[in-house]
């Protein structure tokens, strides 16, 4: 027997539930574009907190 690829993490699902939701992700795959257009920035506009440097001078705009 062999492992299934998916697996119900809470409570218990009969087959007949985890076929239709497989049925229903296999079609929402199907409908996604092959490739997908990439639209706007590369990297986020802001900075992450933890990367910026612990000083700022007390006249910096970036406060």
């Amino acid at each position: 027997m062999t492992t299934p690829d998916i697996r119900v993490e809470k409570g218990h699902a009969e087959p007949e539930e985890v076929a239709a939701i497989t049925a229903i992700l296999l079609a929402r795959a199907a409908a996604q574009p092959a490739a997908p257009t990439h639209r706007g920035r590369d990297k986020a506009g802001w900075r992450r907190l933890e990367r910026t440097p612990g000083f700022r001078a007390p006249h910096s705009w970036q406060g």
